[in-house]
């Protein structure tokens, strides 16, 4: 696994480290792609080392709004790890997610962590490859608000895309 410097940038403000979160982590991932795998090893190590994370253990409906609860938790926590995956684009729940996480990480100052597994940084970053047909599925019959929502979409995945992370592409 290849380490790269973590983006953090500590808030100004003196209640933020006061602050007392509900998770110390919030697991941001497509189901579908990791969650019998490598997140299920991420979240268990974690928490055998006495980490509160969060970690979404119901099976979302396809089409539907992000849970109150999951923008709750977010909100709740102190650090998100985002494993970026071939199919994470194709989830609306996982793109709204990412906007969330983007403007919590921006104005509060947390660390945001990408995780890049099977998938190259740069598709993430510029909505190429897998990235880039999702975009074009979730274009199709999109009405002004829908057209609105996927470009916060892009930008958030452009700006965590940017971040320092870990690219687990070459590891099994």
């Amino acid at each position: 696994m290849t380490s790269t410097n973590i983006s953090y940038s500590p808030s100004s403000s003196s209640s933020q480290s006061t602050r007392q979160f509900t998770y110390e982590v919030f697991l941001s991932f497509r189901g579908e792609d990791t969650r019998h795998g490598f997140t299920d090893h991420l979240y268990e190590a974690l928490i055998s080392c006495g980490i509160r994370t969060f970690r979404d253990d119901e099976e979302l409906a396809r089409g539907g709004v992000i849970a109150s609860e999951l923008l709750e938790a977010i909100e709740e926590s102190k650090i998100f790890v985002i494993i970026f995956s071939e199919n994470y684009a194709a989830s609306r729940w996982c793109l709204d997610e990412v906007v969330k996480i983007s403007e919590c990480g921006a104005t509060e100052g947390r660390l945001i962590l990408p995780i890049f597994y099977h998938v190259d940084p740069s598709h993430v970053r510029k909505q190429s490859e897998s990235y880039e047909k999702a975009f074009v599925d979730h274009e199709k019959e999109a009405d002004e608000e829908k057209r609105e929502k996927i470009q916060k979409w892009r930008s958030a995945l452009a700006k965590v895309g940017n971040l320092s992370g870990y690219d687990l592409q070459k590891y099994q």
